[in-house]
């Protein structure tokens, strides 16, 4: 059974790449599902039909953090980059450029 998420023959990939692929998928599908959440969220008029939407979202968004954590464990490029970026104050571009320095 063949999957969306490879691009090369999966038997010719390791496991480590395949897992790899598997991660960024779900970082995908988590991303997806926050952004379904937030739709319906803004035009719902029920108020616990939108708590619950509003739980399930914030569930989304910490599968969405888990998967991302493991991706930057697995890439320590990407770790150093993205402190640059996250949780800082000031241009984002601008952080971003320092990153990227970093990592060159």
């Amino acid at each position: 059974m063949g999957f969306d998420q490879y691009h090369e023959p999966p038997q010719e990939l390791s496991q480590k790449t395949r897992t790899f692929a598997r991660m960024i998928t779900s970082l995908m599908e988590e991303a997806e599902a926050i952004s379904w959440y937030e739709q319906r969220i803004s035009v719902e008029k029920d108020k616990v039909a939108k708590a619950i939407m509003q739980n399930a979202q914030k569930e989304e968004f910490k599968h969405f953090g888990m998967d991302l954590e493991f991706l930057l464990r697995a890439k320590p490029d990407w770790r150093a980059e993205l402190k640059e970026i996250l949780f800082t104050k000031g241009s984002i571009v601008e952080a971003g450029e320092r990153g990227e320095k970093k990592v060159d």
